[in-house]
């Protein structure tokens, strides 16, 4: 009787709202359409009447919300949303060209697909893995064969189908769902149709709607983490923190590879549950200590031989799976097996969480598919395994650590991009590999930032080769590093391989250190995009074309990509000139503030732009307000750290700020949300932060805020809340600092600052041309000529900072002194005399600032 009602509705074309149950607009003996979003409608075919309800290992959800469409049933089955018609020829079997059509309706993205016809404009998604690559090319020294990157869920075609029909399924079991293979008749057709023009966030948000969410990793992944393949003692380990500490470095994991566990093929091998006790004599006091330095631990695993005879729970594993263990016989790596993998976190890896190891480094390289069920992919399954047991069994929030598995692994994250060789095709490559992965909505790779290993001999070309670590491609590594999602060093088992920020000098020292500073320092905004990657499908490192989808220039700069929704970032791969890389940037519509100079540049156009090796072109979108953290931090685990509320220049902003407990795994309700804004009217300048909404355990109450402004001239006064307060200055950032008083965050604050008049341009490059040659006047006399006097004018150059920061009312007219002695520097150092010396020193100086009137 439901089934005849619904054909009548059908049958006069009506409009109503579908079932949230799960949306089936038709269905007869062998055909189902199940409208699931606007954009995106499944349609199966099924010859003996068996539809597919169980979740597959692509589409875990089933549940949809209501959906508006129109329906017609007469010959052809008609369905309608705002996005798309799709035409079905009733009764004439599988979907094919002649009897399937879906098109675009009036007043949306116009297209006409029909089944077979194949997109020609897919921008990819991501790969397994970049083991044995350069760049995008796999051993370069003798296959050389292109990345096979596999195909994205969006395209420039404006739509894309997705053939679920082969997929594994889920059994639904309710204790913990569990692989079951697909028995459909021969023919049968699983297919989800998108339909989205060049509305790409809308896709992805769609895809996500049937294939589930991105999770949000603990807070602690966003810091630094060390790792290198290293025969690591417990008292190496120790002395490795301590020099981090002594070096003002923060750190978050420490990533332990395989030697945590004996290798000697007697008690262990490549693969090891045992901790081996030469190295890791107690290996619980190792883990308390962590612990109490406030580090998270992760230990590798290469788990493809199973259970051997030698391992210490063997005889446990061999009563889960019904073995004897008095054959000693190993336990194969029985993966689909729910036994051995209930015994295997029972007896053997639970046991060591407990003790203190907070999440597995997955390392799977071995046999692709499982032993037992053919076709199941190896590093999808152990990455649904290991997750989905502590989402299911733990009370953490689930983080596991290994390679792409393929559609659906992006629930099961983050993710380890492999054993890449050293090199500077290797960095230009892996930003474009890096923001295209959340095409698949895979928005956490983890890549061995300044690459795994040297390549030499035949397994690289000649011209590539490098038998050490350039400074140079390290800091250049790492800076991007710092800008994508894990920040994250590792290298192979070679002396020649030491990473260490302060294995390479001072200068080198101070860069890394600044830059890993850097990363702690926008913690709070990395977080919060991270959190709304979570939320709306668009990972926090995500392409250009993403917010312009109609400027070629967004697929051209391939590089680029957006940091979160403020901030552009164009990395720089390739070696300096003369102390400086030269690279072409695309400005978007709209202004935006190069944070490492300080100038404002109109969008609209492409721009050439030069970065000394401490330097690095980060843009942020103009009058964006972004919370940062205050003060220096030595790990993400506290919830109360403070926070600076930056204010870029250029208009009005606003801004929410994310938190949670960093750990919990109920960070879907159990969270919080800050929203920041600025506003200026006339010579007055608004920066509100209003009560925090929402909860979480541990949520503290009060916390410590500031408020930065860049590019500011002294204000005449400051208020907060309406009472005047001090304020400081930072001439390195002709930034006005008001620190607050520590606050309810349940209240709401404004601070005012009032200007004598409306504001000066200070983002016209000042900032950084200053930076440039302040460090270069202050590091003439050691590294150039002693002595050498400058006049008042080159000596007022280098005391640029310090005359601010003493009287930092007079900051404009120090600015418009440094601009003017500096677009006249040519003549300035005519000073210095007619001589050589004298035209060296001065071409020196130029050289270091690479001047440019």
């Amino acid at each position: 009787m439901k089934n005849f009602v619904l054909s009548a509705i059908v049958a006069l074309g009506a409009i109503f709202t579908a079932s949230a149950v799960n949306n089936v607009a038709y269905q007869d003996a062998t055909v189902r359409f199940t409208v699931i979003t606007d954009g995106t409608v499944r349609m199966e075919y099924a010859p003996d009447g068996k539809f597919v309800n169980e979740k597959s290992f692509v589409a875990v959800e089933r549940d949809y919300a209501p959906v508006k469409y129109t329906i017609k049933d007469g010959s052809w089955v008609e369905i309608t949303t705002p996005k798309m018609k799709l035409r079905y020829k009733k009764g004439s079997g599988a979907f094919t060209e002649k009897n399937t059509e879906i098109k675009g309706v009036k007043g949306a993205f116009q297209f006409t697909w029909k089944p077979g016809m194949k997109q020609q404009a897919n921008l990819k998604g991501t790969y397994r893995t970049l083991d044995r690559c350069l760049g995008d090319v796999f051993s370069p020294g003798k296959e050389k064969v292109k990345l096979p990157v596999e195909d994205g869920i969006i395209a420039r075609d404006g739509w894309t189908l997705i053939d679920d029909s082969k997929s594994f399924l889920f059994d639904g079991n309710t204790d913990w769902d569990w692989v079951k293979e697909r028995k459909a008749a021969d023919g049968a057709q699983d297919w989800y149709f998108m339909a989205y023009g060049n509305d790409y966030k809308k896709a992805l948000g769609d895809y996500a709607t049937f294939a589930g969410k991105m999770p949000l990793p603990p807070r602690y992944v966003f810091g630094y983490w060390w790792s290198r393949y290293w025969a690591y003692s417990d008292q190496e380990m120790r002395d490795l923190i301590d020099k981090m500490d002594a070096y003002q470095i923060p750190l978050d994991v420490l990533v332990v590879d395989m030697d945590w566990h004996y290798t000697d093929n007697v008690r262990g091998g490549w693969t090891g549950f045992t901790w081996n006790k030469s190295l890791f004599p107690e290996p619980n006091k190792f883990l308390n200590y962590l612990r109490d330095k406030g580090l998270k631990i992760t230990l590798n695993l290469h788990p493809a031989d199973g259970i051997m005879t030698w391992e210490e729970k063997y005889p446990e594993m061999c009563a889960e799976v019904g073995m004897n263990p008095a054959e000693k016989k190993n336990i194969p790596w029985w993966g689909s097996r729910k036994d051995f993998t209930k015994g295997l976190f029972k007896h053997i890896l639970n046991p060591m969480e407990k003790e203190g190891v907070d999440f597995w480094w997955l390392d799977w390289q071995q046999y692709p598919n499982d032993l037992l069920v053919d076709g199941l992919s190896n590093t999808w399954w152990i990455n649904y395994t290991f997750f989905t047991q502590q989402e299911k069994f733990t009370n953490k929030r689930p983080l596991l650590y290994h390679r792409w598995g393929g559609l659906g692994n992006h629930r099961y994250q983050i993710g380890f991009s492999g054993d890449t060789y050293m090199g500077w095709k290797s960095l230009d490559y892996q930003p474009y590999f890096n923001h295209t992965a959340s095409n698949v909505l895979y928005g956490f790779w983890s890549h061995d930032i300044g690459g795994h290993m040297l390549g030499l001999g035949d397994d690289i070309a000649p011209e590539d080769a490098m038998d050490h670590v350039d400074p140079e491609l390290y800091i250049r590594w790492m800076q991007f590093g710092a800008l994508s999602p894990v920040l994250r060093t590792h290298s192979t088992k070679d002396n020649r391989l030491e990473k260490e920020p302060w294995a390479f000098g001072p200068e080198v020292t101070d860069v890394l250190r600044d830059i890993i500073q850097q990363r702690y320092r926008m913690a709070p905004y990395i977080y919060t995009t991270a959190r709304q990657a979570h939320d709306t499908s668009i990972s926090m490192c995500r392409p250009m074309y993403y917010d312009y989808p109609g400027a070629e220039e967004a697929y051209q700069f391939k590089n680029q990509y957006m940091f979160g929704d403020d901030m552009m970032i164009a990395p720089v791969t390739s070696p300096a000139t003369n102390g400086f890389t030269t690279i072409k940037v695309w400005l978007p519509e709209g202004k935006w503030y190069e944070m490492v100079s300080g100038t404002m540049l109109d969008g609209g156009q492409v721009v050439e732009r030069d970065f000394a090796l401490d330097e690095y072109p980060i843009y942020v979108k103009a009058g964006a307000v972004l919370p940062f953290t205050g003060g220096k931090v030595k790990t993400l685990t506290a919830n109360d750290d403070p926070v600076e509320v930056t204010v870029f220049p250029g208009g009005n902003g606003e801004f929410k700020m994310y938190e949670d407990a960093g750990v919990s795994k109920n960070y879907e309700t159990e969270c919080a949300w800050t929203a920041l804004s600025s506003k200026r009217e006339d010579a007055r300048l608004a920066v509100n932060i209003a009560p925090r909404q929402g909860e979480y355990a541990g949520m503290a109450q009060n916390r410590d805020f500031s408020v930065r402004v860049l590019c500011s001239e002294a204000p005449a006064s400051v208020t907060v809340n309406g009472q005047k307060v001090d304020y400081t200055y930072d001439a390195k950032e002709l930034a006005v600092i008001v620190k607050l008083p520590k606050k309810a965050c349940g209240t709401a604050t404004e601070v005012v600052l009032n200007y004598a008049s409306p504001a000066h341009n200070l983002a016209d490059g000042t900032i950084g041309r200053a930076k440039r040659v302040v460090k270069t006047i202050n590091e003439f006399k050691s590294k150039c000529n002693p002595g050498r006097l400058f006049n008042d004018e080159v000596a007022d150059l280098g005391s640029f900072y310090v005359g601010i920061n003493y009287n930092p009312e007079n900051v404009i007219e120090w600015v418009n002194k440094f601009n003017t002695t500096y677009n006249n520097l040519p003549e300035v150092f005519k000073t210095f005399g007619d001589n050589d010396r004298a035209k060296a020193d001065a071409q020196w100086i130029f050289e270091k600032i690479n001047y440019k009137k």
